[in-house]
């Protein structure tokens, strides 16, 4: 039995040697180190080993298409976007700022209201899973009611002028007024002084448009989007400054190369989401001229926004004088040589001015 075990260990010597053995040859042969040292004799060392390079074809290759493409930003959306937007009335007061959910709205309009105050219509599509709180929410007025109809919104406000009122009874429009027709859908926030606390959220506006039985889905107006936009011959514009009426206040906008973005500010300050503390930016800037008349005592205008005129359009840090037209599709659409300007991907604001004195005595660029 001792003799078997002996002949046996002595099997597997052999075999363990073997093994070492052929595993040095196949070292030998591969070269042993990864970046083998020159022999002192060695005239033309062979160069270090270079680890070889993978080469990305995809990099030259253009990204696809999204299958979406949101109406009112040109940004890509995982569906395709045809829900009714909500235009909504925004205070403007500076007892009411910093405003919430701006920054989720797809276009932003500046409008004056009476007494030199301006007033926001903010119009909500393709970010319809926004949960916060939308407001303070103000009045509306026959100019106002135009501008959300432009996008095919249902009109969100609180009270009215006599003559939006009047527009806007009977009419069968689609509208939620929290005075007169739909106060279920809007709620009061105790941490503000009324009326600068009246707010709503897109689930209520959504459950009012759906029990008011308006249209859920609508086509709204199409507009151009191009990634370099339509600044080609523009001039150039790192800051802009709008005035509207009032000397004490003043918008403003610095451009940003990194982001292509324009921060706002209201007298010098920046123009923050109350929700989010952030900033609130655009992509592109609208300023519009438009003839105001103040028809009574109280200051009330009317704007004209069918005329057309003048207007500059600011993106990608540049400015191209141009003009405004209403289009067959009930939009206002920016043109210049008879062509409609394209705007960049995002977000923007537009900025109706009067024209008086002149119109561009209501921009500064820098």
């Amino acid at each position: 039995m001792a003799r078997h075990t002996r002949m046996k260990f002595r099997s597997v010597s052999v075999i363990g040697m073997t093994a070492l053995i052929l595993s040095g040859l196949l070292a030998g042969c591969s070269g042993g180190e990864t970046n083998p040292k020159p022999s002192a004799g060695d005239t033309n060392p062979a160069p270090p080993l270079v680890q070889p390079q993978h080469h990305n074809e995809e990099t030259n290759v253009t990204p696809p298409k999204p299958a979406y493409t949101a109406p009112l930003t040109g940004l890509p959306s995982q569906r395709e976007v045809t829900n009714r937007p909500f235009a909504v009335m925004i205070n403007n007061l500076k007892p009411a700022r910093p405003q919430s959910g701006l920054p989720h709205a797809d276009v932003v309009w500046e409008v004056l209201a009476e007494g030199g105050i301006t007033r926001l219509v903010a119009i909500f599509q393709s970010d319809d899973s926004f949960t916060g709180p939308i407001g303070p929410i103000r009045s509306i007025r026959p100019y106002l009611i135009q501008i959300g109809e432009s996008y095919g919104g249902v009109l969100v406000h609180s009270g009215a002028s006599n003559d939006a009122l009047a527009l806007l009874q009977h009419s069968g429009k689609a509208d939620m007024d929290e005075i007169n027709n739909a106060s279920a859908y809007f709620y009061r926030d105790k941490s503000r002084k009324a009326p600068h606390n009246l707010y709503s959220t897109l689930s209520k506006l959504q459950e009012g448009a759906s029990k008011r039985h308006y249209d859920r889905d609508v086509k709204v107006p199409a507009f151009s989007f191009a990634e370099d936009g339509a600044t080609g011959g523009g001039t150039p514009a790192e800051k802009v400054a709008i005035h509207f009426l009032l000397k004490s206040y003043r918008v403003s906008y610095t451009y940003d190369p990194a982001t292509k973005l324009y921060a706002r500010f209201i007298n010098g300050e920046p123009h923050t989401d109350l929700t989010t503390n952030t900033q609130l930016t655009t992509a592109n800037i609208a300023v519009i001229g438009a003839k105001h008349r103040t028809y009574d005592d109280y200051g009330r205008l009317d704007i004209d926004l069918d005329s057309g005129g003048p207007a500059m359009l600011i993106q990608l840090g540049k400015a191209v004088q141009c003009e405004w037209k209403r289009g067959a599709d009930g939009a206002i659409h920016l043109m210049k040589d008879g062509r409609e300007l394209s705007m960049v991907p995002g977000k923007t604001y537009y900025h109706v001015v009067p024209m008086t004195p002149t119109f561009a005595g209501h921009i500064e660029i820098t």
